[in-house]
């Protein structure tokens, strides 16, 4: 969608008075009152009854729907949103990392070190460490860890740390050897083992080489599991997120199911899985060519009938429907593909995960069996090889409502922009990942940084945008996601200006897209966000009226309460 379109968008929400109704009234069951209410129209209160909106209005019209029995809650002056709808996020990782060890504040390798000694001397001996995160681009040697780092401080421990964009992670020796991992052991398809200079692996693992010491892991136990999503599910709903689309493991989505049918669920949760569901392994049966007659239904796939699995495909607060699939690794890990060399690695110019015309048959069974595809792609050569791919299925007769996507699309040349919209795919970016990267980009992309997170761009260029985080990559805050698609500025203000400001966007836009175009891409515009009568009850109150502070003060705006299908999943 156009710039100019949501600069008609903005005019439309400030200064069109309309107070909304249901076509049916019911008696409110909760209310909202003394906001800002993100409408089409100026209004401050907001009516709901059971999951869905029935009114929006004045705090006088809204009151006059009121009995005894509704509930009324005061925002006291802050805005109303529809509830954030994080459009790619890693729930179980993120939410178990929330349980472990949290290395991103390290100073450099010694410090990292120290922590992580502090971390497992309470931890029992022989105890896999694999709950934790941390980022060397905040040292100043912005050297990758090695199991030189780790050793010393983890005799005891089988130690294996992923960085926090999840490209590259760390091995101790202990991990190494319970792996069987050594100079003879191959680099797999995709991947690649850190070595030194006579071959011995060095403990850094990069993209597909990760599951060569995750294959060696204990499995973790069902309670850990259940105890991390849980947890993840509860740190989104206190950061007003009313939905999450996650990037899931089929295991992950079996104990979502749990969750859902035990009423454990708090918000909202569209499963994203791996592409082994198309093999049959979990119960998935494609449907050659199956078109479909409504493309915001969400029955866009089929299941064999098993214990395993009553339906892949569900209605509710668990829904799925959607393929992942990796072009590249990131920048993070320097393994994002390109079409030339880093400028401070000139021997490397990323990996690919796939070759072209493995993306493009993977593609084309995903879109053959009616479901959606979602590619991960950052480098701008991964970013046209995924175009190219979804260019030829649908040119081959794939569907043109599909609503496939790209995930992350963080350097996309300026001839390939407009591909996006042409073949209606969805970028799915996330701008806090900008401002984080922002910080070393330059040393690794040079002046090709113009061509980087190119936000207003792709959107100006016709792309469907929806927002997310990338959580844990990136904090699964919105507020820091906002900041950073309005300023291209660290927390910090630098640069003052905005990094390449010509990418910013108005605050009316990113709101949109983390709630509408987030809904536009898992199908459910029609059911959620916006805030209007007959849509799900799924919104945010915010601690200030957020279309009238300064940016930085975006950064200390905190829910009030958060509210999902009608019920307060989080109050302050």
């Amino acid at each position: 969608m156009s710039f100019v379109i949501f600069v008609v968008f903005v005019f439309a929400v400030f200064f069109r008075p309309t107070t909304h109704y249901a076509t049916r009234m019911a008696n409110p069951t909760l209310a909202i009152l003394n906001g800002r209410i993100w409408s089409n129209g100026p209004a401050t209160a907001i009516a709901l009854a059971g999951d869905r909106i029935v009114a929006v209005g004045s705090d006088r019209e809204i009151r006059s729907l009121c009995s005894a029995e509704t509930r009324i809650l005061d925002a006291a002056g802050g805005s109303v949103l529809p509830g954030f709808n994080d459009a790619h996020v890693h729930l179980e990782s993120s939410g178990g990392n929330l349980l472990g060890i949290d290395l991103r504040e390290a100073r450099d390798e010694a410090d990292f070190a120290r922590r992580l000694g502090r971390y497992l001397a309470d931890q029992p001996a022989g105890r896999w460490i694999r709950r934790g995160i941390w980022d060397h681009e905040n040292w100043p040697s912005h050297r990758l860890p090695t199991r030189q780092v780790l050793d010393p401080v983890s005799p005891r421990h089988p130690v294996f740390l992923s960085r926090l964009d999840g490209h590259v992670a760390v091995a101790n020796s202990l991990a190494l050897a319970a792996a069987k991992i050594d100079r003879h052991t191959a680099d797999p398809a995709g991947g690649r083992i850190g070595r030194e200079s006579d071959g011995t692996p060095n403990g850094l693992f990069f993209d597909t080489a990760l599951a060569l010491i995750r294959q060696a892991m204990p499995a973790a136990t069902e309670s850990d599991r259940l105890e991390a999503i849980e947890t993840g599910l509860r740190h989104a709903a206190a950061h007003g997120l009313t939905s999450l689309q996650a990037m899931c493991g089929t295991g992950e989505y079996d104990l979502l199911r749990r969750l859902e049918q035990s009423g454990r669920l708090p918000i909202r949760v569209r499963a994203i899985l791996p592409p082994e569901v198309l093999d049959g392994g979990t119960g998935f049966q494609p449907v050659a060519g199956r078109q479909e007659e409504n493309p915001q239904a969400e029955s866009l796939c089929h299941l064999k009938k098993s214990p395993q699995a009553e339906s892949l495909c569900h209605q509710g607060f668990l829904r799925t429907g959607a393929i992942k699939l990796f072009a590249d690794g990131s920048f993070g890990a320097a393994t994002a593909l390109l079409f030339e060399p880093y400028d401070d690695r000139p021997d490397s110019s990323g990996l690919a995960i796939y070759e072209p015309g493995q993306l493009e048959e993977l593609i084309g069974r995903i879109d053959a069996a009616g479901l959606q595809a979602a590619v991960h792609a950052i480098g701008d050569r991964a970013v046209d090889r995924v175009l190219t791919a979804f260019e030829r299925v649908l040119a081959a007769g794939g569907r043109r409502q599909a609503r496939h996507r790209i995930e992350h699309a963080q350097m996309v040349r300026p001839a390939d922009r407009a591909r996006f919209g042409a073949a209606g795919l969805i970028a799915s970016i996330q701008p806090s990942h900008c401002i984080d990267d922002l910080r070393w980009i330059s040393n690794r992309l040079g002046g090709r940084c113009r061509m980087a997170y190119p936000y207003r761009s792709l959107a100006a260029a016709g792309a469907p945008i929806a927002l997310g985080t990338d959580w844990d990559v990136e904090p699964l805050n919105p507020m820091l996601t906002l900041y950073a698609a309005i300023t291209r500025q660290t927390t910090a203000g630098d640069p003052p200006a905005g990094w390449f400001a010509d990418e910013t966007v108005t605050l009316a836009q990113a709101i949109r897209d983390y709630t509408f175009g987030s809904a536009y891409a898992e199908f459910a515009e029609a059911d959620k966000g916006t805030l209007e009568p007959g849509k799900l009850a799924d919104l945010v109150i915010l601690s200030r009226d957020i279309a009238a502070c300064a940016p930085a003060e975006l950064l200390a705006t905190r829910p009030r309460a958060t509210i999902a299908g009608g019920r307060v999943v989080f109050e302050a």
